[in-house]
């Protein structure tokens, strides 16, 4: 079992890079063909504009007396090849822009998808402001280049080819000079990009970073301003901005010395080209007007090569931009949804089975050590242990949010790897200690458990739970707004709404992570009767850190060193020696 994000991609050159993403993105492709034809005429009308000036230096304003019909034609069809090239170019830019954007959404949201079809222990393996980048400004720097430096790369590539064609019509000579001058140039651009390649790596890495960190001082805001430890935080936020200072500086430093080699290897090969010229001329072996208009090409055939040094530089970024959105595309879901192949749990009350499970957390020790147990339906079961113990993992286990190193967890007979996931949702329901809520409403949090539901079912939820009078305190009862994460409601508050979350789900199985630890005793009074009449008729496990949830259930399994040790009703085994007694008279002295 792996818990890190898919890191092959890393290993792949530029050019494997990009041809993977396009075999990932056939949006990227459609159309394609079409584009790069415009791209061609955007590129051929440039090339008017040498011709004409060669044919009105030599054939128009030579000789005797001017040839002015010859030097109007040739004027009016450099006008016309300039209006074609510039409309070429606009819908060049416009298929451009559309296809990127559409390729690029297509993998923002893949990457997405994958990032919630990944395990627990993958997510956990990555800060989260590393994972957010990787699908907001990472697919952002595909995005730049793709718009700009696509557009560039097709342009200069056809421009490149016409140029010398038109080079090797006029003077092969002077079209080998031009060559010779750049051959080093195209040499040391393979060292340049695999330099760059590894700074731009390092820069969306520290990008990752920041983020994560930037986030992660954000959200724990309360706690950095309870410790005051502000200097801290900002030191490790001023150290991560500085990292990454540094990173796209030395990118930047590289990328400027590929540019300044091509604006260098460009003044050679215009100078080569005069000297040259003008003793090819002398010998006549070219005119005026071909020396002049070979000296227009040579402008448009060093322009691509200027641009390509500037275009390397965002390449690499988008590159690595790119590859860290594939590593997450890449990376195998551990806890895949079996999809169509897979089956629906049989109807009516769900039994739940442990065969032999042992589990261990990547490069850990086993936590769960092959765990065989039965759990009737509709039975109330309570899960004690210290901490640490590995009462989580069931209920990690039980939801699949998780599988099994070994064995296997069954609910009603089907192997819980055989279920599908709509199925799973519908009919286990887990809520977490922490009650995270989203930046909507009160109705709109607990509408997630059945998206149909109407405000009046909602409050019906709360009334059932006995959660009316709550309710009615809140300023505009369930259309009030929780703010982001909940924070506008207490902990307990946030908790209260994640059970009317699952009671409104209205699941076969219910898995909770100690849903009252949060709460004052007055609340959590309430909220045991209500889950009384929550849980009653349903398969339950709940996860205990308190003693009321243990003595409210039919049975309770004791769980010491990720072994179950103890099992039976609350009553018995109090009275018996072992690890719950003693679990039971630390609660009965911490209650007094």
């Amino acid at each position: 079992m792996t818990a890190s994000i898919d890191t092959r991609t890393v290993e792949r050159g530029s050019l494997a890079t990009l041809a993977h993403g396009l075999r990932l993105t056939p949006e990227l492709r459609e159309g394609l063909v079409v584009t790069l034809l415009l791209a061609l005429l955007a590129t051929a009308g440039r090339i008017v504009v040498p011709v004409a000036v060669q044919q009105t230096i030599d054939n128009g304003l030579s000789g005797p007396e001017p040839n002015l019909g010859l030097v109007r034609t040739a004027v009016g069809l450099a006008a016309l090849a300039v209006l074609v090239t510039a409309y070429a170019s606009y819908l060049t830019n416009v298929r451009l822009y559309r296809t990127a954007e559409n390729g690029l959404a297509s993998i923002r949201v893949r990457a997405f998808r994958r990032v919630h079809d990944l395990s627990v222990l993958h997510q956990a393996a990555e800060r989260r402001g590393s994972l957010v980048s990787r699908v907001t400004s990472d697919v952002d720097t595909m995005s730049t280049f793709m718009q700009w430096g696509g557009l560039l790369v097709l342009v200069s590539s056809a421009q490149l080819l016409l140029a010398t064609v038109l080079m090797l019509f006029w003077s092969w000579q002077l079209t080998l000079v031009v060559y010779a001058c750049f051959l080093p140039l195209v040499l040391a651009v393979n060292a340049f990009q695999k330099r760059l390649q590894r700074a731009y790596r390092v820069v969306r890495e520290r990008v990752g970073e920041m983020l994560g960190a930037i986030g992660e001082s954000v959200v724990g805001a309360q706690v950095i301003r309870a410790y005051a430890v502000q200097g801290r935080t900002a030191e490790r936020i001023d150290a991560s901005v500085e990292s990454t200072r540094v990173a796209q500086t030395r990118a930047q430093t590289i990328a400027a010395l590929t540019f300044s080699a091509g604006e260098l290897t460009a003044a050679l090969a215009t100078g080569a080209v005069v000297v040259v010229g003008v003793l090819l001329g002398i010998d006549g072996q070219i005119t005026t007007g071909e020396l002049v208009g070979f000296l227009f090409l040579v402008t448009l055939f060093v322009q691509p090569v200027q641009v390509a040094t500037e275009v390397l530089n965002e390449a690499q970024n988008a590159v690595a931009g790119l590859r860290r959105v594939l590593g997450v595309l890449d990376t195998p879901s551990d806890v895949a949804d079996p999809g169509a192949e897979g089956r629906s749990l049989p109807e009516g009350p769900v039994g739940v089975r442990f065969e032999g499970v042992t589990f261990a957390y990547p490069g850990g020790p086993d936590v769960l050590h092959d765990v065989t147990l039965d759990i009737a339906p509709r039975t109330r079961v309570a899960v004690v242990g210290e901490t640490g113990s590995g009462k989580t993992t069931f209920a990690k286990l039980l939801t699949r949010l998780m599988d099994p190193t070994r064995g296997r967890v069954l609910l009603s007979g089907v192997p819980l790897d055989e279920v599908q996931f709509d199925s799973l949702r519908s009919r286990v329901v887990m809520v977490p200690q922490d009650g995270f809520l989203f930046d909507t409403t009160v109705a709109d949090n607990v509408r997630y458990g059945r998206l149909d539901a109407p405000d009046a079912d909602v409050e019906r939820a709360f009334d059932a739970l006995g959660l009316t009078d709550w309710l009615e305190q809140l300023p505009d009862g369930v259309r009030t707004e929780v703010g982001e994460r909940g924070d506008s409601l207490s902990v307990g508050e946030r908790q209260l709404v994640a059970i009317a979350r699952a009671y409104i789900a209205d699941p076969d199985v219910l898995v909770l992570d100690e849903a009252t630890s949060a709460v004052d005793p007055a609340t959590e009074v309430r909220l045991q009767r209500a889950l009384d009449s929550l849980t009653r008729g349903r398969t339950t496990l709940a996860i205990a850190h308190r003693l009321s949830t243990a003595e409210a259930a039919d049975e309770v399994l004791v769980v010491d060193a990720g072994v179950v040790v103890q099992r039976g009703p609350h009553a018995e085994l109090v009275q018996q020696e072992g690890v719950y007694a003693g679990l039971h008279a630390s609660w009965v002295s911490q209650s007094r």
